[in-house]
């Protein structure tokens, strides 16, 4: 099983590449928005990746917007390694950060609520979250038709 031999570990600029790359699949898909290369390297200690036998094959990131309000973002997974639970190694990693830094309620804006819901997240209104509309929603091309769902989790 991948998901034993996987370890999860901060990014590095080494990783923005095929960080790029594991995105851009699911950004081609309408899933997530796209996250250039550059953007990536701007944010690369906001990153973690999932590695297996030294590749890169799956990524998060996290976004602060408060002392204790945290998004978790950027959730990808190659997809010869989906259902491996690596996205769960992610998540948790990403989790045990934030937690750390004292973040008590972290979001998510997903189109996979089952995933997150057996994480323990539960769905919430996205008017909750002003923050991150002005923040980032307003830059993605389905602000007037958004179709993830938001779902938080306390810490």
């Amino acid at each position: 099983m991948p998901a034993a031999t996987t370890s999860v570990r901060n990014a590095r600029l080494a990783d923005a590449s095929a960080i790029s790359q594991i995105t851009a699949s699911y950004a081609g898909k309408g899933l997530m928005l796209k996250r250039p290369v550059e953007n990536i390297i701007e944010d690369i200690r906001n990153f973690f990746v999932a590695e297996y036998q030294g590749k890169v094959i799956g990524c998060c990131a996290v976004a602060f917007y408060t002392e204790r309000l945290a998004e978790i973002r950027s959730l990808a997974v190659v997809e010869e390694f989906k259902g491996a639970r690596i996205g769960r190694l992610l998540i948790e990693k990403a989790e045990s950060v934030l937690g750390e830094e004292g973040v008590r309620e972290v979001f998510v804006l997903t189109l996979n609520p089952g995933f997150f819901g057996r994480m323990g997240y539960k769905d919430i209104d996205k008017e909750y979250f002003p923050q991150k509309i002005w923040r980032d929603c307003t830059n993605c091309p389905k602000l007037m038709a958004c179709d993830e769902i938001a779902m938080v989790r306390k810490l």
